[in-house]
């Protein structure tokens, strides 16, 4: 069970590779708290997204996501959701008071939580990562290595490990780029109104998306 031959290995990891170093809203968040808050706000972050993708996995493998490559309405439902979700996200940065950038983390990152709990948010409600998974797992799924949930649930999971390798270097690299801009007003100023830009444009790219 659960036995795959150096062929499959090698086809799953290098797409899974690719997969968690493409631009989108989950690396951008990921990448923009850190740059507001520092290394543990990034984790914060990582965390969420990590969660979110984690519920993506669980619906693939109980056949949920299929309810959103069906169904039309489904599908538009979630991603208006989070197409405004980011959007205020976007706003949030863009409208932040001067300055707010450069005043230093603490010991516990601000917010903590509430980037955690956004982690989870940006992830879940992206509907192309729900029909994402449900297109990409089953390719690899063989018929002799096991129940197919099984399977699905395995290479998701493992989807999510080979992230926990990519994405801690970025956020401790960001936060040591961070920390070496922060203090200049100006540069941190473009840096806030930057993110928020790029969070507007992801949304806008989410709301004009089809299946």
């Amino acid at each position: 069970m659960l036995t795959y031959s150096l062929a499959h290995w090698m086809a799953f990891l290098s797409t899974a590779v690719l997969l968690n170093l493409s631009p989108g809203p989950d690396l951008a968040f990921i990448l923009g708290q850190t740059a507001r808050h520092g290394r543990r706000g990034g984790v914060a972050a990582m965390l969420g997204v990590w969660s979110g993708a984690g519920l993506h996995v669980a619906m693939a493998a109980l056949g949920l996501s299929a309810i959103l490559a069906t169904s039309a309405l489904a599908f538009s439902l979630v991603k208006w959701v989070g197409a405004a979700y980011l959007v205020w996200l976007g706003l949030q940065a863009l409208l932040a008071r001067t300055g707010a950038a450069e005043s230093p983390p603490t010991g516990v990152a601000p917010g903590a939580r509430t980037i955690y709990r956004q982690g989870i948010l940006v992830s879940l409600l992206n509907p192309k990562v729900a029909v994402f998974f449900l297109a990409f797992l089953p390719q690899f799924v063989e018929p002799a290595a096991g129940p197919a949930g099984l399977q699905l649930a395995f290479h998701g999971l493992l989807i999510i490990a080979v992230a926990a390798v990519i994405e801690p270097p970025l956020v401790l690299a960001g936060a040591g780029l961070a920390g070496a801009l922060r203090g200049r007003r100006r540069l941190g100023t473009w840096l806030e109104k930057g993110l928020g830009m790029v969070f507007v444009a992801l949304g806008v790219r989410l709301a004009l998306s089809e299946r």
